[in-house]
């Protein structure tokens, strides 16, 4: 019998100076493999690719032979100060509803240490899974006030030489949140925010709310990232005042709409007629796989939904779609380890994504959503972008994806943060090539 052992190491730098990794399998950024020495300089980033690279002096040189080298994961939507919370807010309901008013009890009392504690350990657990860069959605209302923005700010600070950290100032319009309150303090915000997001859905004057958020993204000069329409009613949509605003306010290739479940839920003709104008106007897409399969649909009687959006059809149609975790252990999802192959896994599953579609999943978590949050030339495997590398066993990028490694190391910044094997139990050793 097979069992494996997973050993996760997350620590300090390993390595000072140059570094060349020889010959490993490079993954392009349209999932094409070619084989290169990526040379990387003692700052960091990626200084030269090509066959046989000469060493320099004073640099290590790693024999990458066999080994497959991917650009790091990128999770575009998370919430950092929810993290973690599951066992203090229970909600019986398993509803979105009964997430959100579970969770603005505890935020009420949680403070910064708090805050930090819980996200230190989420981006911990997930660099050591291969994701190098987070955006993160943060509660700014009555309840959470500024602690969450705040505390997550100073992480992004701290972490800067490790992970790439963007906040969503997420202007959250609970009963009780007000216009007078959103408008006071959405600048404030912003200032310390890089991005602005918010749920219309729930806002009693939805469209009001939408022209506030763009608003203000455009006086800050900052992108836009909704929960456009989490819920599953056709009968009560609001992609076409936001789409009005993204052009209203010049947001072309600055806006992304998350989750979108509704489109699922509404007649293809009318569903197209949106995807059309989301590309038309450059909108990305996220969709968040564990929130909607939990959350969703749970008073359907036969047949429930699967509460995602039109994943396949949009990605198909030319929408660029990322897929991301959401909620990792609180009453939003209670499940999550940071581990972006596994959401690349259920986004093919669940959104009826095709066997020979494992490529397009994987750039769900690499290429579509480093666009979308803006890293352009600090993401991806070429010249002068951050080196923050995922080495692996795998053969391509459809068997990293579909089955996973058995033996992993991080790079932040060309520095190992992490290695992750696995030990099988047989006779002799599994010899993998990755090793420097």
């Amino acid at each position: 019998m097979r069992t494996a052992e997973l050993e996760p190491r997350l620590g300090p730098a390993d390595r000072q100076g140059a570094l060349v990794l020889g010959g490993g399998q490079i993954v392009r950024d349209d999932g094409s493999v070619v084989r290169n020495d990526i040379l990387i300089e003692g700052n960091g980033r990626i200084a030269a690719i090509g066959p046989d690279l000469p060493l320099p002096p004073d640099a290590n040189r790693w024999d990458m032979a066999g080994t497959l080298i991917s650009a790091g994961f990128v999770d575009m939507h998370q919430h950092l100060d929810k993290t973690g919370v599951l066992r203090f807010t229970p909600n019986p309901s398993g509803t979105l509803q009964g997430a959100r008013e579970a969770f603005a009890k505890y935020a009420r009392t949680a403070g910064p240490e708090d805050i930090t504690r819980r996200a230190t350990r989420t981006m911990g657990r997930c660099l050591s899974r291969g994701t190098t860069a987070i955006r993160s959605h943060v509660n700014v209302d009555k309840d959470a006030r500024f602690n969450g923005i705040e505390a997550l700010a100073r992480l992004r600070d701290e972490w800067a030489d490790r992970l790439t950290l963007q906040l969503v100032a997420f202007m959250t319009p609970h009963p009780g949140q007000d216009f007078d309150c959103l408008t006071e303090n959405i600048d404030a915000a912003l200032a310390i925010g890089d991005v602005v997001g918010g749920t219309p859905a729930v806002s009693e004057d939805p469209a009001r709310y939408i022209d506030i958020l763009f608003a203000a993204a455009a006086r800050a000069d900052k992108p836009v990232d909704l929960h456009l329409d989490e819920h599953l009613d056709p009968a009560r949509v609001h992609f076409d005042a936001a789409l009005d605003c993204v052009e209203r306010y010049g947001m072309q290739g600055r806006t992304v709409f998350s989750h979108i479940s509704v489109l699922s839920a509404m007649p293809r003709a009318d569903a197209r007629r949106i995807m059309d104008r989301m590309i038309e106007l450059d909108v990305g897409a996220v969709t968040l796989p564990a929130a909607n399969l939990y959350l969703q649909a749970r008073d359907h009687e036969t047949l429930p939904p699967r509460g995602l959006t039109r994943v396949a059809e949009l990605m198909r149609e030319g929408v660029a779609v990322a897929t991301a975790s959401d909620n990792i252990q609180d009453p939003f999802v209670p499940t999550g380890s940071g581990d972006m192959l596994e959401i690349a896994r259920w986004t093919l599953l669940a959104g009826h994504l095709m066997a020979d579609e494992l490529a397009d999943a994987y750039r769900m978590i690499t290429s579509v959503p480093a666009r979308l949050m803006g890293l352009g030339g600090d993401h991806g495997i070429k010249v002068g972008a951050w080196a923050d590398l995922v080495l692996t066993d795998c053969i391509d990028t459809e068997t990293l994806v579909a089955g996973g490694a058995d033996r992993m190391r991080v790079l932040s910044r060309g520095r190992l943060v992490s290695e992750t094997s696995a030990r099988l139990a047989d006779p002799e050793p599994a010899r993998v090539a990755c090793a420097p």
